[in-house]
């Protein structure tokens, strides 16, 4: 087999129809945006309006920005968009009306926003590597949920039956992808730039290891020929205030230019490598945040295990945009699975099962397709040599970017919270994690600003890697329930 390293970079919360919709008009082949989808606003007073997609040429921060505010992206919003409401409800048709409910009355709610797209020009470094290698079409989250439980099933084939990000139900304990490719030798890596969402699973507690950080090591390790057999990039999730260097996660409203700039550097890192000819590249994202897509999205199989919540995890979330990037993938290529089953982020499992001969997770990843299979290794395209790296005014705007007093994302409250049950360096961690399951969740904050999600976060993590340095070798466990409190790691209270 070709293909040696595996990279996957997962942004956050765009939808296909959002950021590739717009990508092959004219082709009838390609499943994108006609121009002629809308959604229809259920008003409060009960008249109607019609709300189309849209998209305007002129570039603007505030463009690049939008939604602003933030849409809706829990079990209970994905709901209400994908199945519509009110008199004449139609599939997907529910994005609208969600939006404006998410606080009724706020003049700040745009009923245009959730039906906003990018047209190639605007989204340059995924457009360029969509038409010099492919796009999948029918690539789905795998869960229509938001960002926890879907970056758990790119992970770990399931969520464990949870649809939300809040409460946190730590420790999350569930077996990981990288757990099997080490039980066959084969090595990986997790490059982050401030705080990886990985860090929620208890499994890769003692594996600090394997942390690596983005800026300092992915394109050093690309260049002399040393990345693993998997890297998964985490993008920058935070404001970095005295550095000048905003969120580049593409999460609204965080500026999508700057999710640009990282699909190109890391493009650019693999192209130029020595290993590029054995190297497959998944660019996604983990779910659609609330941003309109028109396809309904289809049955799944459940992974199995408990539901907490109720809800089987038996389909799947809405289609997230998704370039696959290989010198085996044909220029201008739309690839989609041979048979019923879609990809979806548990591909990415069944690809590097395919890989390297480890067995499933869970049924949801046993029955995934893999993205081998569209891959035609009779071809060679070895595509640009470099891409640009987006550099317009609006798009290097870094301190107009810069707004940490908008309110935090869900994700960054969900990225405290888990920063704070992380263990010690001196913890013992199976202490830890029961300490953890017998002791109620610090409860997360409340509408903060993106500052004040932040406070604590990274230097919480620094300690966390730190556990290799300090811990030549594991500490004695305890079950003195003050021990436990005072040496054990127990979590700390939200700065």
């Amino acid at each position: 087999m070709d293909i040696q390293h595996v990279v996957v970079l997962m942004l956050e919360n765009r939808s296909f129809d959002c950021m590739l919709g717009g990508l092959y008009p004219d082709n009838p082949m390609f499943d994108g945006l006609t121009g002629s989808e809308s959604n229809i606003w259920h008003k409060p007073d009960g008249t109607q309006e019609v709300v189309p997609v849209w998209n305007d040429p002129n570039m603007t921060l505030a463009l690049l920005t939008t939604p602003t505010p933030d849409t809706g992206e829990l079990y209970a919003d994905i709901a209400l968009q994908i199945a519509g409401v009110g008199n004449d409800p139609s599939p997907m048709g529910g994005f609208v009306d969600n939006y404006m409910r998410l606080k009724p009355g706020d003049a700040a709610y745009d009923m245009r926003a959730p039906m906003h797209y990018f047209t190639p020009d605007q989204v340059p470094a995924l457009s360029q590597l969509a038409q010099a290698f492919g796009v999948s079409d029918r690539w789905f989250c795998s869960a229509p949920n938001q960002t926890w439980p879907n970056r758990f099933f790119v992970h770990t084939g399931t969520a464990n039956g949870y649809v939300n990000n809040s409460p946190p139900r730590f420790p999350y304990t569930m077996e990981t992808v990288f757990g099997r490719l080490s039980s066959v030798g084969k090595s990986w890596t997790i490059y982050y730039s401030d705080f990886p969402q990985t860090a929620t699973l208890a499994k890769l507690w003692s594996e600090v290891r394997h942390f690596s950080h983005f800026e300092e090591h992915f394109a050093a390790d690309a260049a002399r020929g040393a990345l693993p057999a998997y890297s998964f990039i985490e993008p920058r999730y935070f404001a970095d205030e005295i550095n000048g260097t905003p969120p580049n996660d593409g999460h609204p409203p965080h500026n999508v230019a700057f999710s640009q700039q990282l699909i190109a550097r890391v493009y650019n890192a693999l192209r130029g490598g020595p290993k590029w000819s054995n190297t497959l590249l998944i660019v996604t994202a983990d779910e659609h945040g609330g941003c309109y897509d028109h396809v309904v999205p289809p049955a799944a199989t459940p992974p199995g295990g408990q539901t907490p919540d109720g809800f089987a995890f038996d389909r799947f979330g809405v289609r997230v945009p998704t370039v696959i990037v290989s010198p085996h993938v044909p220029a201008g290529s739309i690839l989609r699975a041979a048979g019923s089953v879609p990809f979806d982020h548990t591909s990415i499992i069944a690809t590097l099962r395919a890989l390297h001969g480890f067995g499933p997770l869970t049924a949801r990843d046993a029955a995934a397709p893999s993205v081998l299979d569209v891959l035609d290794f009779g071809q060679v395209n070895n595509g640009p040599e470099s891409i640009p790296v987006p550099a317009s005014p609006v798009f290097i705007s870094t301190r107009a970017s810069i707004n940490t007093s908008i309110d935090a994302s869900g994700l960054q409250v969900s990225l405290h919270a888990v920063s704070t049950a992380l263990p010690l360096p001196y913890a013992d961690i199976d202490t830890h994690c029961q300490y953890l399951a017998s002791t109620p969740p610090i409860p997360p904050l409340v509408n903060p600003t993106a500052a004040q999600a932040k406070v604590g976060v990274v230097e919480r993590f620094q300690a966390f890697l730190r556990r290799d340095e300090i811990m030549p070798a594991p500490l004695l466990p305890t079950t003195d329930p003050a021990a436990a409190g005072a040496t054990q790691g127990s979590p700390q209270s939200p700065s």
